[in-house]
């Protein structure tokens, strides 16, 4: 069994001085971020692996995570596909992964994440907000399988769900 977490990047800022990939994370990203990490804790969610697009606001919001796990933000994978993502560019990545990993929380972007989560269970979001949290279990034992592999949905969490 394995474990996909999707997270979408927290806030952030509209500064258009600075170009897209390069925005940071704004005050309100960077409360929600590692709340969202404490959220997942308090679940008794241990997270395996920590994966990124390399855009700011995303490896920043999973550098939050990933300290609240006690890891180093040197330990965040990120791949390029995962910036302006494909549905098959999500695939590809969750099928790269080491099947060691039993739990891996991927940082993404909208409107791609939204729409993978939309493909990969019976439960379809409208959109997902900024550092919004879909997870979901998948029957398998290789993540090569994860495409094909049967998959259960096990919640969805948002920063203004509580």
């Amino acid at each position: 069994m394995k474990t996909l977490l999707l997270v979408r990047h927290a806030k952030s800022s509209w500064d258009f001085n600075v170009d897209d990939f390069d925005r940071p994370l704004n005050h309100r990203g960077k409360n929600d971020a590692p709340e969202m990490a404490k959220r997942l804790i308090k679940r008794d969610l241990k997270i395996d692996q920590f994966v990124s697009s390399p855009a700011n606001r995303a490896i920043s919001t999973a550098t939050y995570f990933a300290e609240a796990y006690d890891k180093k933000a040197k330990h965040v994978l990120t791949f390029r596909d995962l910036y302006e993502p494909s549905l098959e560019s999500f695939y590809e990545v969750v099928e790269k992964l080491d099947d060691d990993v039993k739990t891996v929380a991927i940082f993404s972007h909208n409107p791609g994440i939204t729409a993978f989560a939309n493909k990969l269970t019976s439960v379809t979001l409208d959109d997902m907000p900024t550092c919004a949290v879909f997870a979901l279990k998948a029957d398998i034992k290789k993540w090569k399988d994860f495409t094909t592999g049967e998959r259960e949905f096990l919640f969805f969490d948002y920063p203004k769900a509580e």
